[in-house]
């Protein structure tokens, strides 16, 4: 496998998400419980261009991967909101720690001073990703409510820059 870190492009917005229907669709560890089209992963990604940054992670054409920082209404303006998807059965290759480095760098270039991520306690996997990057536990939400009479916990995570 050859795995490749680049600027996310509108032509990759099928495949990614197709892969984030996949993740939804498995459930436990996504707070996003609705599939999306085509059409909204493409609005999403277009949504405050000057301030956000998404990267895949491909082998050979195919998304393996996807991350993204962007302002969040809840976060200050220094602070950036993060999510990081990895395609069902290639979480342990090396997808997450390439795009968390372009991610970095992005966030250092929009003038972020911090990165918040905002996990499922349910998702273990999630917790353990972070907690590998150097993210430091800040909050923790409790009962959030998911829709669908979907409940959990959530715990909310810092990255300094």
């Amino acid at each position: 496998m050859t795995l490749t870190v680049r600027p996310a492009k509108v032509t990759d917005v099928a495949q990614m998400a197709a892969l984030l229907n996949e993740i939804i669709a498995v459930g436990g560890t996504t707070a996003i419980t609705t599939p999306l089209g085509v059409q909204d992963m493409a609005r999403w990604m277009s949504a405050d261009a000057g301030r956000a940054a998404w990267h895949v992670a491909e082998d050979e054409g195919e998304v393996l991967g996807f991350q993204w920082i962007a302002p969040h209404e809840t976060l200050p303006p220094e602070a950036a909101d993060i999510a990081t998807f990895a395609k069902v059965g290639q979480v342990k290759c090396g997808v997450g720690s390439a795009l968390f480095e372009a991610t970095q760098e992005a966030a250092r270039k929009l003038e972020y001073t911090w990165i918040n991520a905002n996990i499922r306690t349910d998702n273990t996997g999630g917790v353990r990703y972070y907690d590998s990057r150097g993210f430091r536990t800040y909050h923790t939400k409790i009962g959030v409510d998911l829709g669908e009479s979907l409940i959990v916990d959530k715990v909310l995570k810092r990255f300094d820059l």
